[in-house]
This record gives structure tokens, C-alpha cells and sequence, in this order.
């Protein structure tokens, strides 16, 4: 069995490490050579996004396909380079994912969102990834393609948590009044993701996040615990100096449910919040 990934970053690496282990081989996209190998150094055969014959020919091999590079002005890239190079080579994956956000959501006050509510996008970020989303599920049904949307929360793990940020005294304990967000451990989106190949489903939509949404302050306060380090002070949102994207993520809150991708995948969080997601990293010395 063969992964190909559009883009080769934390989330796709967690999938690869976890499909290399049941004896899965990898291809991934690159654009400059320093990334070739860095990939060939992961065991992962590296193919040019410029190189449409390479394309053609991994795609053609390939079982399962990973899209996870965000959209941008021009729509979703791994769209425009992947679907003539699938044409080109009469290539039908059994099983194709395109990593997309929450945020595609947008503001709900704090509300539960479910795949089958209305997307709201309150950002170009969210609204460019509701293009793409859309655009996927045209191509899947047009090539009879098994097409499957993955919406995602904030994604931590091991060298990528609040942790690091604790330790690096970069992190905020950013107060914005009602404001809760839903995050995923990067091995449980690995595991969504694994689920969903082991059952394709055509123009399937799941969120992959875990149990328990919160807030930004909670999480600091609990990871500063874990380290034993003092716990910053509160900041109020609009004190903190934060950068536009970040400014628009406080300024939406919701609570995304998972219930559909339990029901349909059979998948589980093994860390349901946050809580034993910061535990589990640090215990392995993350």
C-alpha cells in the first residue's frame, strides 16, 4: 500500500509514521531541494510539485492521497496540480483527503458545530478554505473520486505544544470573555485520518478534535502546572498585541462536535482533552 501527500508537514508526517508502521510506503511533494532531503531522509520518496510526469506516475501508484497544503489566492494548489496530473495518468486513489479548518465555521458564541451546519467563514483564511472544500467535492463526484473533507481545530503534539511555548516564555494566557476552541493531539487526527482510509467514503466531511473544547487560559494555566512553572498572568484579548490572524481566531468561538467521525470511523481520541494530551507529551519527554 502507497501514501501520496500533497505537502509533507506535522499532520502528514504523524499519518506517514503511523501508516509506515503497518508497512505502507510514502511519496510526498516538494518544492525546493533542502525539502527532497529532508523527505528522503524520512524515508519518504520525494517528487518535485514542477515535475507533472513524477506526478502523474506517483498518483498512478498511489492507494491513498493526502492534501494538506492551505489554499491561496488562486484556490487550493494541490487542486491545480494533482487533477491534470490524475487525468493525465487515469489515476483513481481509493481513498483522497483534504485537510481543511474549523474555521470554515466561524463564529457560533460559543455553540456547537456539526458537519451539517452552515458554513460561516468570517476570515479569508476560512473563506478560501470553504472554496476549497467545495472544489474537492466537485472534482471527487465529477472523477468518481472517493473525496474526503477533514476540518480541523488547532493541532499540538510533541514540539508543537503550549508546552514548548511555556518553555520558550512565549506563552499568553489570552483572556477573551466566552471564548472556547476545540484543539486535536496530532496522533488522533493521524488516527482519524488512518480510520477514514480503512472506510472511504465519497464526499465524506468529518471534524477530528477532541472531547472537550476550552479556553486559551485554561490550557496554559494547566501546562504550566505540568512544568511547574508560574502560571502567567491574564491578559485581555484586546492587550495582547496580537497579529491579524491571530486577532480573528479570538474573535470566534465555538465547540466543534466529533460525534459523526466516532459514529462512521470507529475512531476514538486516545486523548480526549487536553489534559492527557499535554500529560502524554511531556511523560515522553516532549
Amino acid at each position: 500500500m502507497r501514501l501520496f501527500t500533497f505537502g509533507y508537514g506535522f499532520s502528514a508526517q504523524a499519518l506517514g509514521t503511523r501508516l509506515t508502521a503497518q508497512g505502507w510506503s510514502l511519496a510526498a511533494t516538494y518544492r525546493r531541494a533542502e525539502d527532497a532531503e529532508r523527505l528522503k531522509a524520512l524515508g519518504v520518496d520525494a517528487v518535485s510539485v514542477s515535475d507533472p510526469g513524477a506526478l502523474a506516475a506517483e498518483l498512478k501508484a498511489a492507494d491513498a492521497v493526502l492534501v494538506t497544503a492551505a489554499p491561496d489566492t488562486e484556490g487550493c494548489p494541490g487542486l491545480r496540480a494533482l487533477v491534470p496530473a490524475m487525468a493525465r495518468a487515469g489515476a483513481f486513489p481509493d481513498w483522497l483527503g483534504y485537510l481543511s479548518t474549523t474555521g470554515v465555521y466561524g463564529d457560533r458564541q460559543g455553540g456547537w458545530v456539526f458537519e451539517t451546519g452552515r458554513l460561516a467563514a468570517q476570515s479569508m483564511e476560512g473563506a478560501r478554505r470553504v472554496a476549497a472544500e467545495r472544489d474537492w467535492l466537485d472534482v471527487g463526484k465529477g472523477m468518481g473520486l472517493t473525496t474526503t473533507i477533514f476540518r480541523l481545530p488547532g493541532i499540538y503534539g510533541p514540539g508543537r505544544s503550549t508546552l514548548d511555548r511555556l518553555r520558550a516564555g512565549r506563552a499568553k494566557r489570552i483572556v477573551a470573555p466566552g471564548q472556547v476552541f476545540s484543539r486535536i493531539h496530532v496522533d488522533d487526527l493521524a488516527a482519524g485520518l488512518a480510520a477514514s482510509i480503512a472506510r472511504p467514503r465519497a464526499g465524506g466531511i468529518y471534524n477530528l478534535c477532541d472531547d472537550e473544547p476550552a479556553a486559551n487560559s485554561e490550557v496554559v494555566a494547566y501546562a504550566a502546572g505540568l512544568l511547574d512553572l508560574p502560571v502567567p498572568p491574564e491578559v485581555p484579548v484586546e492587550a495582547a498585541n496580537l497579529a491579524g490572524p491571530a486577532q480573528r481566531f479570538y474573535a470566534e468561538s465555538k465547540r466543534v462536535s466529533n460525534a459523526r467521525a466516532k459514529a462512521e470511523l470507529g475512531w476514538r481520541p486516545a486523548y480526549p482533552t487536553y489534559r492527557e494530551g499535554l500529560s502524554a507529551i511531556l511523560q515522553a519527554g516532549g
